[in-house]
């Protein structure tokens, strides 16, 4: 269903700009970033729920969320759309010098970047997985400047890794790049349009010695080392959350989004096929790793796109002329540039205009009225409310789940609210082994349905997108 939604922020015409792509989970983020900010320590265990309370878990998204709550802090909803739209241009324009540096082609680059950008949107919502997708494209430019000689940039890595582990887990991807682009060049291959070079001593050994300085530093964080451990524990502890959440399933071809992706994917080997052209190894490999990537798990277009963007220029460069510098007209770049500012400007949404967002996807209503009655607890929400609740009422109420499935899993939260959810013959059951006195749930849920009709249950609020229910009799 979220995904839905995500998908729906690319088409709405909501504000003037664009609609706020906001995640669920950055609330809880900012609510995390606030608290480390108030109380000077790192979390190591869970203190916004009632099921999983005490339990171990570690903040490893830290830095992230310290930016995302002083920004929220500094400039509210209208700081916070505005570092989103920072960090997606700042994204395009990386992915943009990406592409153009590989292909040669500013026009192949810029024709690259429209085409993929309904893919990148998807990654592209406010949380600290947007600051790893730009590192991620500023990591295949530095290496790429370094395979055609640039070697001083190589040094920029290991502080852009320090960061990286303590923002998002995803430094993981820079660290395959990394060892493909050394591995690639421990061989010499011409074989057809596919070749390889191997690395003379020097670049070698400095490429070794950057790579060995950027494992140090994925051990620097407030956890040592079990935040950079962490994607491990995601890939192969975490079975229910990974096989139950929208974006970690597998790619349909059934919707434009799949088609689109599906499109690409043919166009690229029908070029292969016509055109021939000839690609070095490590860039062969990872842009089939991001495919594959991308089928197994729709999360994984944030590596796609950076991977395959530098081939896609490629192909495209062929039916653009080489770029001419005389022809540059730099007080008419100059002035679209302005103009681009200045609409953005204007467009900027205003407060109430994000408020009236806010209240269409979130339940900013069904809180404010629990602010004014609070209900009977522990309260059931839903998944998507939980971070929201978290956000808005972490000191008087905790919560039942929200998006950090990685403890819900291991105390075995995460599995009996999906029966919860999905009314599975043992729901009622579990309502009551929790002893949950109140629910928060939105319209469009079959909980809904359920305690709607349920003798045990009354309906307390209800708004355009919420619905509040208690219990008639208080069970312990």
């Amino acid at each position: 269903r979220y995904w839905r939604d995500w998908s729906s922020d690319v088409c709405s015409s909501d504000l003037p700009l664009r609609n706020f792509a906001v995640d669920p989970d950055v609330w809880w983020h900012i609510k995390v970033g606030a608290t480390i900010l108030s109380t000077h320590h790192f979390p190591t265990s869970d203190v916004y729920s009632f099921t999983a309370f005490g339990s171990p878990w570690i903040a490893y998204e830290w830095l992230g969320e310290l930016v995302l709550a002083l920004v929220e802090h500094a400039g509210g909803m209208r700081g916070l759309l505005a570092l989103d739209l920072g960090l997606t241009i700042a994204i395009l324009v990386a992915l943009y010098a990406l592409a153009t540096l590989r292909s040669g082609n500013s026009k192949a680059a810029g024709l690259t970047c429209v085409l993929l950008l309904p893919l990148a949107y998807v990654s592209l919502t406010l949380r600290p997985q947007m600051w790893g997708y730009l590192f991620l494209v500023l990591t295949l430019i530095v290496l790429e400047r370094f395979r055609r000689g640039h070697t001083g940039g190589l040094w920029f890595l290991p502080p852009l890794f320090l960061l990286w582990v303590n923002i998002h887990g995803s430094f993981v991807l820079g660290l395959f790049a990394l060892g493909v682009y050394w591995a690639s060049g421990l061989v010499e291959i011409h074989w057809g349009n596919l070749e390889s070079h191997v690395w003379a001593q020097p670049q070698r050994m400095r490429l070794e010695l950057v790579a060995l300085l950027t494992l140090v530093a994925l051990t620097v964080t407030p956890y040592g080392t079990q935040a950079c451990l962490y994607p491990l524990d995601m890939a192969f502890s975490q079975p229910v959350n990974v096989g139950n959440i929208q974006e970690w399933q597998s790619m349909t071809f059934g919707d434009l989004y799949g088609k689109l992706f599906l499109a690409l994917i043919i166009g690229f080997l029908v070029a292969q096929i016509t055109l021939r052209p000839t690609w070095r190894l490590e860039e062969l490999i990872l842009a089939l790793t991001g495919i594959i990537g991308a089928c197994i798990h729709i999360r994984f277009v944030l590596a796609f796109v950076p991977f395959f963007a530098p081939l896609f220029a490629v192909i495209l460069a062929r039916g653009f002329p080489a770029y001419e510098p005389g022809k540059d007209k730099y007080a008419l770049n100059a002035v679209m540039i302005a103009l681009v500012i200045g609409a953005i400007a204007w467009f900027f949404p205003s407060r109430a205009q994000l408020d009236t967002v806010m209240a269409d996807k979130w339940p900013v209503k069904a809180v404010a009225y629990l602010k004014l009655h609070p209900g009977p607890k522990p309260m059931l929400n839903n998944y998507g409310y939980g971070g929201y609740l978290i956000y808005q009422m972490a000191d008087v109420n905790k919560v039942f789940i929200d998006g950090r499935g990685d403890i819900y899993e291991r105390v075995g939260v995460l599995g009996d609210y999906l029966t919860i959810a999905r009314l599975g013959v043992a729901a009622p059951k579990l309502l009551d082994a929790y002893g949950v006195q109140s629910c928060i749930v939105a319209h469009d849920e079959v909980l809904r349905t359920f305690l709607e009709n349920s003798p045990a249950w009354k309906k307390e609020y209800s708004d355009d997108l919420s619905v509040l229910f208690v219990r008639r009799s208080r069970t312990p």
